[in-house]
C-alpha cells in the first residue's frame, strides 16, 4: 500500500521564506520602539557637552553657596485651586519671609506649554502661587530671591 499523501520537503525556498519572516518581524519592532523613544523624549540634557564641562566648576560654587544659605524649602503642594503652595526656612528652622520666588513649570515630555509662576506670600514663609497650575506632573525650576542671596533649586509637583 502506497500513502497517497506525500511528505513535503523542506527546500531553500522554504528557508528563505522564515528568514526574510523572522527579519521583517524584528526590523518591524525596531522600528516601532525607535518611534516611541524619539516621540516621548522632551529634549536633551544639554545642548553641548564641552560647553557644560567648562561651566561645572562654577556650578559647584554655586552650589556651595546656596548650601551655606542653610535655607530649607518644602516639597511644592497644590492647594483646593490648584495653585502651589512653598513652605521656606532659614538656617535657624524660622520661617523666610520677604523672598522672591518665581518658578518656571515645564512639562516632563514636551506636551504642554511652559508656565511662568509667580507667587506672594501669604504668612510668615508660606508662599502661594498668584495663578493655578494644570494638572498633571510638572518640573518645576525654582528661583528664591532675598536680598543679594538666591537659590535655584528643582522639584516635582504632580
Amino acid at each position: 500500500m502506497h500513502n497517497s499523501k506525500t511528505a513535503r520537503r523542506f527546500t531553500g525556498h522554504h528557508m528563505a521564506a522564515i528568514l526574510i519572516g523572522f527579519f521583517a518581524v524584528v526590523i518591524a519592532v525596531n522600528v516601532t520602539m525607535a518611534r516611541y523613544a524619539t516621540s516621548t523624549f522632551g529634549g536633551t540634557v544639554v545642548d553641548n557637552s564641552y560647553v557644560a564641562s567648562q561651566k561645572f566648576n562654577r556650578w559647584l560654587a554655586e552650589a556651595r553657596r546656596e548650601k551655606a544659605l542653610g535655607w530649607a524649602v518644602s516639597a511644592p503642594m497644590r492647594d483646593e485651586s490648584s495653585h502651589i503652595v512653598f513652605r521656606l526656612k532659614d538656617a535657624g528652622g524660622e520661617p523666610l519671609g520677604g523672598a522672591g520666588l518665581t518658578v518656571r513649570a515645564e512639562h516632563p515630555l514636551g506636551r504642554a506649554p511652559e508656565q511662568a509662576l509667580r507667587f506672594i506670600e501669604t504668612a510668615p514663609g508660606t508662599y502661594r502661587s498668584t495663578g493655578p497650575l494644570p494638572d498633571g506632573r510638572w518640573k518645576l525650576r525654582i528661583h528664591i530671591t532675598r536680598s543679594a542671596d538666591t537659590l535655584d533649586i528643582a522639584g516635582e509637583v504632580y
